[in-house]
């Protein structure tokens, strides 16, 4: 059985970090072993910007984000597994593997940290009524369709929850030419962050039904439309309100659980308010010498909270390995309480800028509400001609990517997006391209240039 220093379980946003925390504090054999073919994560399939606010101080997308911290694993000369999955883990921190290059094997370590991140609630978590046609997706896997396979799921939408990425999946419907009609949510108020409300649902006029459910499925092998209802405060349908909206597509954001197969497997006991693993303020789970972090941990609202969190995981378990002892605190449940973004109900101007996402009121008496200079620039620019960065992607010939994404270098007008996604849409590349590359310079005498976000190499 080959012994490792350190072992992360999970290539993405957490592992990256994890990984490079942990070499950087002085441990040499580090072992990165992920499922998929390649590192990143979700963060491959998400081309929007607004990554990397806090971390590098500066807009990426979701490829651009995960491509610096490769680039950091790569310098510290991390071992990574590609294409294997870890299908046991026992508290005594012996991993199985399963790969279709070397099968069933064994490995152990000194610590294991726990990055395997999160996934999607699904229809059958909801109890939908009605029947089970072709085109109802979660928001993620639409969103890969269409990011990484250039699949257009359907041409009219409704979205079941306002989650982040429904509503990120809302807007990127839209820009490809698909008609969103509605987004539904149970709640009195939003679940995503309401910068996106602004960015996703405000720019294109897609309405939010607060305090609405879909109560029954309508289909003929395909799916033809969905029934909505309004709810009382116990989330009770009211009768009476009922609704049909046809449409070809219904897309799911309903929230993410951790994944905690292998934890639970090990006997590390589990938080039940975030379905994560119950940790010390190093965040060493129960059993000493394994950590978890990112969204196994618990679900983030921004990738640059799990990069720093995944950090302090990974210069953790060093320590460990080390023989540092420190006597840590326990992260019990009301430390989570105040996590969860709470949306104001008094909004004039939300800022888009950051995460912060700062209601901005204009009167006669000025501008407040701002945390920053940018969010006066921003609330100035909001009042004169929005604006607004672009991201896509364009068909690849000949990469081991169909797509490469792209975005804007700048904000460009709102006005002028639509023709902006029409040229990008009509372009077609051989490969390769690299991050930062130029795609189009001042298309249609817009002050942009458009940048490939994506490193796609010949096949």
């Amino acid at each position: 059985m080959k012994k490792h220093d350190l072992i992360i379980i999970g290539g993405g946003s957490a592992g990256l970090a994890a990984a490079s925390a942990a070499k950087s504090a002085g441990i040499d054999d580090v072992l990165l072993i992920e499922r998929d073919r390649l590192l990143g994560g979700i963060l491959n399939q998400c081309i929007h910007d607004g990554f990397g606010l806090q971390v590098f101080e500066e807009a990426l997308s979701g490829p651009e984000y995960a491509a610096r911290y490769i680039e950091k694993t790569k310098a510290f000369n991390v071992k990574v597994k590609l294409n294997t999955m870890v299908t046991r883990l026992s508290k005594d921190k012996v991993l199985q593997l399963s790969s279709e290059e070397n099968g069933i094997e064994e490995v152990t370590a000194k610590a294991v940290v726990l990055a395997m991140g999160c996934r999607e609630r699904t229809r059958g978590a909801l109890s939908i009524p009605g029947h089970r046609p072709s085109g109802i997706y979660t928001a993620g896997v639409a969103q890969h369709l269409i990011n990484m396979q250039n699949i257009m799921p359907g041409k009219r939408v409704c979205i079941l929850g306002s989650g982040d990425i429904g509503l990120i999946m809302a807007r990127r419907m839209t820009l490809e030419g698909a008609k969103v009609d509605a987004v539904f949510e149970i709640l009195p108020h939003p679940s995503g962050l309401t910068r996106n409300i602004r960015a996703c649902l405000d720019d294109y006029g897609i309405p939010l039904y607060l305090n609405t459910t879909i109560t029954d499925i309508i289909c003929m092998g395909r799916l033809e439309g969905v029934r909505a209802s309004s709810v009382d405060r116990n989330r009770c349908v009211i009768e009476g309100t009922e609704r049909f909206f046809p449409c070809d597509t219904l897309l799911l954001s309903v929230g993410l659980i951790p994944e905690n197969e292998l934890s639970r497997d090990a006997g590390i006991p589990i938080n039940e308010a975030t379905g994560g693993p119950i940790v010390d303020d190093i965040c060493m789970t129960k059993i000493p010498g394994i950590f978890a972090c990112g969204n196994a941990l618990h679900v983030h609202d921004l990738v640059d909270t799990v990069s720093t969190e995944a950090e302090r995981a990974g210069h953790s378990a060093a320590e460990y390995i080390r023989g540092v002892k420190s006597v840590p605190s326990e992260i019990t449940i009301e430390s989570y309480k105040n996590m969860k973004y709470v949306m104001s109900q008094n909004e004039k101007y939300t800022c888009v800028v950051c995460p912060n996402g700062c209601l901005i009121e204009v009167s006669k008496s000025g501008i407040s509400g701002y945390k920053c200079e940018k969010g006066i620039a921003w609330v100035k620019q909001e009042l004169e001609n929005p604006m607004r960065t672009v991201t896509s992607n364009v068909l690849v010939h000949g990469g081991d990517f169909i797509n490469a994404s792209v975005r804007t270098t700048r904000p460009i007008f709102l006005s002028d997006v639509p023709k902006l996604m029409k040229m990008i849409s009509d372009i077609r590349i051989d490969a390769p391209a690299e991050i930062g590359q130029l795609l189009l310079s001042q298309p249609m005498g817009i002050n942009t240039d458009v940048i490939f976000t994506r490193n796609v190499k010949r096949c």
